[in-house]
């Protein structure tokens, strides 16, 4: 069917309509309250004289469309098709930094506790975001300190011959070692975090005050203590979050900067009356331009949409520089997802319309930041790593694995290190493969990394921020399991992939982190990333070379290792050993040696 005559079919109800090219992609995704109206619109001359209309309708060779009931389900439906499908013309969010959440994995047999950025459909609660983003840590923390459960990544079906050091030194339960806990102890703890999640402090206190009661009764005075350090710990936790409630409400403000194509928006978020946090947001090619102007409303409408709609949490109030066509619908909708009203306002004077103009003008500064190339400081590279990757703390120090061969001869593997801003040569180290054959990576790697750590732990010796494998997901579970095999189970590791440049960091493959090409972060793994293989592929080659310059004396009689060596070092290569004549050799070697020398080279040059 045409695609004129195809539009005089479509329905007039809301719904979402899909514009796909000669190859059956999707390139743009919009919403309709009457679906054959907003596509009719586009063959309009007005439409086509537009920029970005007119270059899409010459792609587009045909439409689909999806029918619903009103226009919060368009809206709603139109974000995951968007985030789903990433069509070429409509504004996609590119985001450095997202939103900390705490991952609480209640389908497990002994759930545990994470900091994750990513909200997944596997049976886990996710309780947050979180601002400033160390405070999802430092809660996790709290929870392994005082409730005793963990965040280790090994697996808890199975048992273990021993604990790791969080057991011994008190901030896990030990469900990986049978009967060193049990299973109604366990899930008492495992009620108590979700309780405390959950924000129900005061039936967690009086809980454990009845356990106290009881403890103490059964003259189990040591549990009782317990019982009362974390009474004392919940309470003033409970008094805090009152103050922070009674001080102002929770809002988001918006801020932008606009400049030759390319644009940069700050969002900050104020929690309790007070600034907690702020997130960056960038754009090179944006496919709402007109004519070379922004469309700043369709902007932030679709902006908005993919920000708030689908996240379990929604500020009561968001402030934004403009205002769109779609403003009481985006309300409507994400009142329905917070639970309470949520209001879209456009303050033109007052304090929030100065927070906006705060906002815009740090947005100025992050536009300089990433597209007028300032180099920013190694502190502010190390915070955005630590957020990219989730670490738990500031990165201080990584060590970067690779390794080289070439068909599986001579493997070696090598390990630089980065440290406080910059590559620390004195650290890094070299590894010749010794325990496999042949070519198989995964080994090579789980070897490498067990000599390594091994000898960390046999010194007592401190692991970095950061483990960073040069591979993909392969080589990065080959490194998870020699940290396995040595009981270290809460290391941070990840790997980055060459040609795609994605980095996978362990415990969340299937959320891969990407990183645009401008990201200083992308660009400080890169380099580490780079200078393992060079100094790998350099030490493979000095291997090479020596082994290649030696086997070519090995098969004189009478010519041992420490002659071999004399003779390389006197002449520098095997090459001026077999042009040098006999009175040259006699120099170096006795005489009958010096005479088969020449001898030899002499036969297989005839």
């Amino acid at each position: 069917m045409d695609l004129f005559e195809k539009i005089r079919t479509l329905p007039t109800a809301p719904g979402v309509y899909l514009y796909k090219n000669a190859e059956g992609e999707i390139i743009y995704v919009g919403k309709a309250k009457n679906l054959r109206a907003r596509v009719r619109n586009y063959f309009t001359d007005e439409a086509q004289a537009d920029a970005k209309t007119g270059t899409l309708m010459r792609e587009a060779v045909d439409v689909d469309y999806i029918v619903v009931d009103n226009n919060k389900e368009a809206l709603a439906l139109e974000n995951n098709l968007i985030k789903q499908k990433k069509p070429r013309y409509n504004i996609l969010l590119r985001d450095d930094k997202t939103y900390p959440y705490i991952k609480f994995t209640l389908a497990e047999r002994y759930p545990r506790v994470y900091v994750t950025r990513r909200l997944k459909k596997d049976g886990s609660e996710y309780y947050g975001p979180y601002f400033p983003a160390n405070l999802a840590y430092r809660i996790t923390d709290l929870i392994h300190r005082h409730f005793l459960v963990p965040s280790c990544t090994i697996d808890l079906n199975r048992y273990y011959p021993r604990p790791c050091l969080q057991y011994y030194i008190g901030r896990c339960l030990g469900p990986c070692v049978k009967e060193l806990t049990t299973p109604e102890r366990y899930q008492e703890a495992v009620s108590d975090v979700r309780m405390f999640l959950e924000g129900k402090q005061t039936e967690l206190a009086r809980s454990l005050r009845e356990r106290m009661a009881g403890a103490a009764e059964a003259q189990q005075y040591e549990l009782a203590a317990k019982y009362r350090d974390l009474i004392s710990t919940v309470e003033q936790l409970q008094e805090k979050q009152r103050i922070a409630a009674a001080e102002g409400d929770d809002a988001d403000l918006f801020g932008y900067h606009f400049e030759n194509g390319m644009l940069a928006v700050n969002l900050f978020h104020m929690r309790g009356g007070k600034i907690v946090d702020r997130r960056e947001f960038f754009w090179e090619k944006l496919p709402s331009l007109v004519d070379g102007r922004f469309d700043t409303g369709e902007f932030f409408s679709t902006l908005l949409t993919q920000v708030y709609v689908g996240q379990k949490y929604v500020p009561r109030n968001i402030y934004l520089p403009v205002d769109f066509e779609d403003r009481d619908v985006l309300e409507e909708l994400l009142s329905e997802v917070r639970g309470h009203k949520v209001e879209i306002l456009i303050p033109q004077r007052g304090e929030k319309r100065s927070l906006i103009d705060l906002a815009g003008n740090n947005a100025k500064q992050s536009y300089d930041q990433r597209f007028r190339v300032l180099k920013p400081n190694a502190h502010v590279i190390a915070e955005t790593l630590q957020d990219a990757l989730t670490l738990p703390e500031l990165p201080k120090r990584i060590e970067c694995f690779d390794i080289s061969h070439i068909q599986g001869s001579e493997t070696v593997a090598s390990m630089v290190v980065w440290e406080d801003g910059q590559m620390k040569k004195s650290d890094y180290r070299k590894f010749i493969i010794r325990s496999v054959d042949g070519v198989d990576d995964f080994a090579s790697m789980r070897e490498v990394v067990t000599r390594r750590y091994r000898r960390i732990a046999e010194e007592k010796g401190k692991m970095p921020s950061l483990i960073l494998i040069d591979g993909g997901v392969g080589q990065l579970h080959a490194a998870a399991r020699a940290l396995e095999s040595l009981q270290i189970t809460s290391q941070p590791l990840a790997s980055i992939a060459k040609r795609e440049e994605i980095i996978y960091v362990y415990g969340q493959e299937n959320d891969p982190v990407v990183l645009d090409h401008h990201n200083p972060v992308l660009h400080l793994v890169q380099i580490i990333r780079d200078e393992a293989h060079r100094f790998a592929i350099t030490f493979h080659r000095k291997r090479r070379e020596i082994r290649d310059r030696t086997n070519e004396l090995d098969d004189i009689p009478g010519i041992g290792l420490i002659t071999r060596r004399r003779l390389l070092e006197h002449f520098g290569s095997v090459k001026a050993v077999r042009d040098a004549d006999q009175a040259a050799l006699s120099a170096v070697v006795n005489k009958s040696q010096a005479e088969a020398i020449h001898a030899h080279f002499r036969k297989i040059q005839d």
